[in-house]
């Protein structure tokens, strides 16, 4: 299918047969592969009446790589074999040296407890579906991880996937379950969670238990369960932006994020905003003032739902020059860059970004200053 689902299929297929690696790293911040080996190891690995003696999480952060891997090599008294979650992989490439943490996972490797698995989760890294595309601190990053890990450590890639690949997805999933799914509707929900594959899988669960015995899900369906009420708090909020409400923005925000997935859906409600402002650029360039208008000027997967159709057209009318709404969507562009580099509040991220779309307008030289800066 694509590099993402090669190399979770690779790795589920070696916990499945047992042939494993002393450590593995999981590279990336897609967090859908990164569930899926994750249960893979529990179903395998670990039974449910062991888990609490032989699956354990860490934190680089906040643990010693010596004492992680101490107890590792400590065979257990309590269950035939650990696994060991570690996050914060990029502790072992901070400023300083580091070359004693590296050698100190090399040399674990080289005389392993055959009862005990490391896993190395590197999600401070973000790989788009073009690898070529990579930004350069996240290139520079899984470039140093492989040089330094790479020899000794399984490596394992969790990419973006393309669009097209996540609405076969859905289609084989689907039809695993005994459902079908109109192919309108499976690229709708594609579009909308802009190809996150953890996002599109939970929904798409709920959409199974709404649709239940019909066993088919059409446009209609996603339109009702998925888009309807993500939007309308979308347009909630954008209505409130457009409008230079800072207060009403944060409270539209804040119960955002307070319900449904909270933070951890920040990601999606950053491409939705991303989307719907260019929208309003192309309203804005083509001059629509009526829905006929906005259906003609808007094309087939960039449409909006017919409920946000006047609203967005009144919303990008308040922006008075494309100047306004290119810098909008820069700023979204910054804060979602923000997000992937593993930011320490993803609400501070998304907060920030409401008070500067919602800061009143400034003079043209103000304008200039700030565009060559960003």
């Amino acid at each position: 299918m694509t590099r993402a689902f090669t190399h979770a299929d690779r790795f589920v297929s070696e916990v499945e047969t047992r042939k494993l690696r002393p450590v593995y790293v999981f590279v990336g911040d897609e967090v859908f592969f990164r569930k899926r080996c994750r249960e893979a190891v529990l179903e395998h690995l670990a039974p449910p009446e062991l888990r609490d003696f032989s699956v354990f999480d860490f934190d680089l952060a906040e643990t010693s790589l010596t004492e992680i891997l101490d107890r590792a090599q400590t065979p257990s008294l309590m269950a035939p074999f650990q696994v060991f979650f570690v996050r914060g992989v990029k502790n072992l490439f901070g400023r300083g040296s580091n070359e004693d943490k590296i050698a100190a996972l090399a040399e674990y490797c080289k005389n392993p407890n055959p009862d005990a698995m490391l896993i190395l989760i590197a999600d401070h890294i973000s790989i788009p579906t073009d690898v070529r595309r990579m930004e350069l601190t996240d290139k520079d990053r899984y470039q140093r991880l492989r040089e330094d890990l790479g020899s000794f450590c399984g490596i394992v890639e969790f990419s973006r996937v393309e669009e097209g690949v996540a609405v076969r997805w859905i289609g084989e999933y689907c039809a695993s379950r005994g459902v079908t799914m109109d192919s309108d509707g499976a690229r709708e929900l594609v579009d909308a969670l802009g190809s996150d594959m953890m996002m599109i899988s939970n929904e798409l669960e709920k959409l199974i238990l709404y649709v239940g015995e019909k066993k088919r899900i059409t446009l209609g369906d996603v339109e009702t369960m998925v888009l309807a009420a993500k939007q309308r708090s979308l347009y909630e909020l954008t209505d409130a932006i457009s409008a230079k409400d800072r207060v009403r923005a944060l409270e539209v925000l804040d119960a955002m994020l307070s319900s449904g997935d909270g933070e951890d859906a920040a990601i999606g409600h950053i491409y939705m905003l991303a989307k719907t402002f260019r929208q309003m650029l192309v309203i804005q360039e083509r001059n629509v003032r009526d829905q006929r208008m906005l259906w003609a000027a808007l094309w087939q997967g960039f449409r909006v739902p017919p409920f946000a159709a006047d609203d967005i057209i009144k919303q990008a009318r308040r922006y008075k020059s494309k100047r306004e709404l290119t810098r909008a969507i820069r700023l979204v562009a910054k804060s979602d860059l923000a997000l992937r580099s593993n930011p320490p509040g993803k609400r501070l991220v998304l907060e920030k970004l409401v008070l500067d779309l919602t800061a009143a307008p400034r003079p043209e030289s103000e304008w200039m200053q700030e565009e060559l800066a960003m």
